[in-house]
């Protein structure tokens, strides 16, 4: 895994301690460009909710995307995320993305973004415990672009209790 400084960083225990509670909202990225719906419907979601997100015991909201970690710090700063309770880290090799089974493998937008690209999702962890995950994607949207809903802020929030 790669932080956002580009630094290298161990296991997952040692990225996520057990007393966080993190959602996890991986982005598509293309050509070295983030997607249009991550950067202007996703993640200004979840900055607007963070306050009904901390109401729910939220402390951090983990952006994970298949990319290195120059290109996760720069659409940090575009995203101008720097006093928001958002975490963007790169998994470059999609590690993380194979080991969670939220690789995208349908061919139509493998043939666009490549292989390796991780589904559009959000993920509510506690202590360590996956809790719920919610995909975007569905027959027609394999990539969740249209209706990305179910990885919006008020999508997992749903699942929490």
């Amino acid at each position: 895994m790669v932080t956002v400084d580009g630094q290298r960083t161990g296991g997952a225990d040692e990225n996520f301690p057990p007393e966080k509670i993190d959602i996890f909202l991986p982005m598509k990225l293309s050509c070295h460009t983030v997607s249009s719906i991550s950067s202007t419907k996703q993640i200004p979601d979840y900055v607007e909710k963070q306050d009904a997100l901390r109401a729910k015991g939220v402390q951090e909201v983990i952006i994970l995307a298949v990319h290195d970690g120059a290109v996760m710090m720069n659409w940090a700063k575009s995203q101008r995320t720097a006093l928001t309770m958002l975490t963007f880290l790169g998994d470059p090799h999609s590690t993380l993305t194979r080991a969670l089974d939220l690789e995208l493998t349908h061919p139509g937008p493998v043939d666009v973004l490549g292989p390796g690209r991780c589904k559009r999702f959000a993920m509510h962890v506690v202590n360590g415990e996956i809790k719920a995950v919610n995909v975007s994607e569905s027959e027609n949207d394999p990539a969740g672009g249209n209706d990305p809903s179910a990885s919006l802020a008020d999508g997992i929030m749903a699942t929490m209790k």
